[in-house]
């Protein structure tokens, strides 16, 4: 009797620990699928470190304005001090960021113009469509590719054979003047922008944020790669219509680029709650920088702590805000300033986190999506740098901040020399990131272990 009872609590017990099993767990978190992710490239245009308030120190934080939605996105992410851009300036920064090539290797070696202008630069007329692309790289893992924004390596003015948007791995794209398939909503006529355009200058940042949000939302079911690149904040500004009746070729005062800096910041909250919106967020992987440093800087304040502005190799035309929020992978809040990146490593990072083993092209850069998930690391390529190779075509900024025209950066040193050997100057980027005290003359072992792997460098590249 006693056995049979026993028998029978066992099996109730039994019965019951199977049917709880069977229960949904409600405090345990659903297994999310392995996706990969959505990767936002947003690249601004002439953007200097301290243009970002959670870049700036305490002496230029008033006379900038607040960045509200991007130092958000700092907040949520992961905020970088040494990310430098591949060139000082735009046409060969965006090369170096789209091959994973230092830009010289593909003859892009300032701002694309004109033929004459090209042929004085000693370079191409636009990027070779043979050459690597991120985009074409990520369509192989299954992606989704668009670009929407300023392109400017190839196309506009009298270069009428440059290859279409399309050839470098894109399946969308809006553009501005400056490329070869312009969007004639923002292009009315020949030239950067008119009155009579459909989307008018002050609001073509929102027409490619909506660009990029519907794209995401066309394309669902598959990981969506997107270059988000507009051409603010460069100059002139254009904030609104009382200024372009005023200034029809826009201007360069302090007024109107805080104008311009604040909807560009508007612009970064809308995409950010958009992607909330579709349902995206967790898994987007949404890069934040710039493609070269700030002209004008008023008196340094938009360059910060850093010697320097675009067209020069110190750290104010080339060290670049950089944050990464990716809400499924990356620690929030986080600071990392040991690791030192490049924009010739993203290509072999986004094939990375695309799932892809390696590009077909080895190229520059470093894979560095370990970094990017939030894990610092060491970097173990030298980085190089070239502008400059002649007076004829090329701008310099005044005074102190023209620098000589090729620079490495191996470690915390930076070498920076001229083309003929001239011009030494090595600074300690630990101690001295604003460049100020020339250490060379105490340093004549590191000096000349360093200058030659530089000169050798550019000696190696493509000339004429």
């Amino acid at each position: 009797m006693h056995i049979r009872l026993a028998l029978s609590a066992l099996t109730v017990v039994l019965l019951l620990s199977g049917f709880a099993a069977s229960l949904p767990r409600f405090d345990a978190k659903p297994k999310q699928p392995n996706r990969l992710p959505n990767i936002i490239l947003i690249l601004i245009d002439d953007m200097g470190s301290a243009d970002v308030g959670c870049y700036r120190s305490n002496s230029s934080a008033s006379q900038l304005p607040p960045t509200p939605n991007i130092d958000r996105l700092a907040a949520e992410g992961i905020r970088f001090t040494n990310y430098y851009s591949a060139a000082p300036i735009c046409s060969p920064s965006r090369v170096g960021l789209t091959t994973g090539d230092v830009p010289g290797k593909w003859r892009i070696t300032s701002f694309l113009a004109d033929r004459k202008h090209n042929r004085t630069c000693q370079q191409a007329d636009f990027l070779d469509a043979s050459a690597p692309s991120v985009a074409r790289e990520l369509k192989t893992a299954g992606y989704a590719t668009a670009h929407f924004g300023k392109w400017h390596m190839g196309g506009g003015r009298d270069v009428d054979n440059a290859p279409g948007i399309r050839q470098y791995g894109f399946d969308e794209y809006a553009s501005t003047w400056e490329s070869p398939d312009p969007d004639l909503l923002l292009t009315s006529t020949d030239w950067i922008w008119a009155k009579s355009d459909s989307v008018k200058r002050w609001n073509r940042t929102a027409y490619f944020v909506d660009k990029t949000l519907d794209f995401l939302k066309r394309n669902s079911g598959k990981p969506c790669y997107i270059n988000l690149w507009p051409d603010d904040v460069h100059t002139p500004w254009v904030p609104d219509e009382m200024t372009l009746n005023e200034f029809p070729k826009g201007t360069e005062k302090p007024r109107e680029f805080k104008a311009v800096l604040a909807e560009l910041d508007v612009q970064i909250g809308r995409l950010m709650a958009g992607l909330k919106a579709l349902g995206v967020d967790d898994n987007t992987l949404v890069v934040f920088t710039s493609d070269n440093g700030a002209l004008p800087t008023f008196q340094g304040s938009r360059s910060g702590t850093f010697r320097g502005s675009k067209l020069s190799l110190y750290e104010g035309g080339i060290r670049m805000p950089f944050i990464v929020r990716y809400p499924a992978q990356t620690p929030k809040g986080k600071v990392d300033s040991l690791s030192v990146l490049s924009a010739v490593d993203l290509l072999p990072t986004f094939v990375s986190l695309a799932g892809k083993k390696g590009s077909r092209s080895p190229g520059d850069g470093e894979n560095r999506a370990a970094v990017l998930l939030g894990k610092p690391g060491v970097r173990k390529k030298p980085l190089f740098w070239e502008y400059g190779r002649n007076n004829e075509s090329f701008r310099y900024p005044a005074g102190r901040d023209k620098s000589p025209n090729l620079a490495i950066r191996e470690g915390n040193w930076k070498l920076l020399v001229n083309d003929d050997g001239s011009g030494t100057e090595l600074y300690n980027l630990a101690t001295d990131p604003s460049e100020q005290m020339d250490v060379s003359g105490q340093q004549p072992k590191l000096v000349g272990a360093m200058r030659p792997k530089l000169l050798a460098w550019r000696a190696g590249l493509a000339g004429e």
